[in-house]
């Protein structure tokens, strides 16, 4: 269906402002319009999501997006796998930047030796 930060994303906007147009939906959740629908109807056929027509006017149509029991606590979950995937992104971070500054000092250290060669330093 949908990646887990996609999914966690929507869900969090969605129970924090139901009655947002799918386009404002879109543009905070970073994703196009057209992703957008294919997410919210994947949402609403696991039962996540309840969309209930608030506008009568035909010529303006607006939802509310409304979370269930049922997606809440997939939010509440996701949370949780959201909060793991980010500290596991944080920890490889620490080990690529540790990598780097020995990479660098490693660099650093040469380049003493060599500006020391060249002006006789020992």
């Amino acid at each position: 269906m949908l990646d887990t930060a996609t999914r966690y994303r929507l869900l969090k906007l969605l129970e924090a402002n139901p009655a947002a147009s799918q386009r404002e939906l879109a543009q905070a959740a970073g994703v196009s319009l057209g992703k957008l629908n294919y997410c919210l109807k994947a949402l609403v056929a696991k039962g996540f999501v309840k969309a209930e027509n608030f506008r009568k006017n035909p010529n303006k149509l607006g939802y509310l997006y409304v979370l269930t029991p049922q997606g809440i606590a997939e939010r509440a979950r996701l949370a949780v796998e959201f909060l793991r995937i980010k500290e596991r992104e944080v920890e490889e971070l620490r080990a690529e930047i540790e990598a780097l500054r020995q990479a660098a000092q490693k660099v650093g250290a040469g380049r003493m030796a060599h500006v020391d060669s060249l002006s006789g330093a020992s």
